[in-house]
């Protein structure tokens, strides 16, 4: 794609026109409902991000960093764009980033796989890599100061870089999709935190509107946003990252924002990736493992709601594809050598979407073996 040739001002003007062109041909993601046999006075949808033009939700975030950096003044004409990402936001930063003709870096760990450095490739970007996951941040301000260029910093401006009072953010966009259903207002909107920008922009929006939802955010193991949640601790820290791409995260990031939260779950990621299996036999896609993070706390907030007798609806992201992690979670070897057993939280979830029941620490039955004519229910489903 030719650069855009224009005065800085100008091309400052330009560049925010081509983001705003590219967002109107690319259409609202969708909102799907599941059903639930056990539980018809409860509503389930997915709001399915994976149909973004790179795949996942980060692209609503670099997005608005974009557009953040650019009306700031910190994005002009040739700006090298740098991040600390060896995921979809690296991915979606990429994609924005060769849309406005800049070069773009994205500063991983030795280890990131070959399928992500592709992705990251394939839009133009360039690998920068660290032996250690502790070094990424300071090596990606260093690289930015070095070559004169921007740090994205994707932890400390998520929340801030988008509009949650509206202007097409994610809550808005769930909200104004779910105006025609039987219970419009949601109960509860249940995500996880990574940046902690989407639930911070999910949990102001509320506030503003008024709403009556609940914001349940949920978080896998070795993170520490549920402890800082609970204790307000800033200093706490994780000695190891979150197995579950996309969410839970080591230390404090800036952009996490508590007070706009009413729920805090942390979930083993065996259930996570027993959460997507599941999902996958329900409405026939593949998503990936924070999916199945959201899934399995939102199947566990319907059964409190058809145990209270309370109608309503509750609404889960979706935040990408399965295919990526065809040679993780979805990969049988993968999960032994891992040690994670899914079998418990399979029937457990089971037992949830069959009797309305959800009992903690996994099912009652061992996976695979509900009765007779449940297992008909769960085959006729996928």
């Amino acid at each position: 794609m030719p650069s855009i040739q224009v005065t800085s001002r100008s091309w400052v003007l330009e560049a925010v026109r081509r983001i705003e062109r590219d967002f109107q041909r690319s259409s609202d993601t969708h909102l799907l409902q599941l059903d639930l046999p056990a539980m018809p006075q409860v509503r389930l949808y997915l709001k399915d991000e994976s149909t973004h033009p790179t795949g996942s939700l980060k692209h609503r975030l670099a997005r608005s960093l974009f557009l953040y950096g650019l009306c700031n003044g910190w994005i002009r004409e040739g700006t090298t764009i740098v991040e600390a990402s060896s995921g979809s936001t690296a991915v979606s930063e990429a994609y924005f980033a060769r849309l406005l003709g800049l070069p773009f870096v994205a500063v991983m760990p030795r280890g990131t796989s070959a399928a992500k450095i592709a992705q990251i490739e394939f839009y133009g970007g360039r690998c920068h890599f660290v032996g250690n996951s502790a070094q990424l941040y300071a090596e990606a301000e260093r690289l930015a100061r070095e070559c004169n260029g921007h740090y994205m910093d994707q932890f400390t401006y998520a929340e801030r870089a988008t509009d949650w009072r509206g202007n097409n953010n994610i809550a808005e966009s769930i909200f104004q999709q779910m105006r025609g259903e039987p219970h419009p207002t949601p109960a509860w909107i249940v995500v996880g935190a990574g940046t902690g920008g989407t639930s911070a922009t999910i949990g102001r929006y509320i506030r503003y509107q008024g709403c009556a939802t609940q914001l349940c955010v949920v978080d896998p193991e070795h993170s520490v946003f549920h402890d800082y949640f609970h204790h307000r601790d800033a200093s706490i820290t994780s000695a190891r990252g979150s197995d579950v791409e996309g969410i839970g995260r080591p230390r404090v990031e800036p952009s996490f924002v508590p007070d706009v939260i009413d729920r805090m779950e942390r979930v083993p990621n065996a259930a996570s990736y027993a959460a997507m299996r599941v999902l996958q036999r329900l409405v026939g896609r593949r998503y990936g493992g924070s999916t199945g993070t959201d899934f399995y706390v939102a199947m566990q907030l319907a059964c409190e709601m058809a145990q209270r007798n309370q109608a309503g609806s509750i609404v889960a992201l979706a935040c990408d594809s399965g295919d990526r992690y065809m040679d993780s979670y979805y990969d049988d070897a993968w999960l032994a050598s891992n040690r994670y057993d899914i079998a418990p939280y399979v029937a457990q979830l089971e037992e949830a979407w069959l009797r309305g029941v959800w009992r903690d620490g996994g099912g009652s039955q061992p996976a695979g073996q509900p009765g007779d004519h449940e297992a008909a229910a769960l085959a006729a489903a996928g």
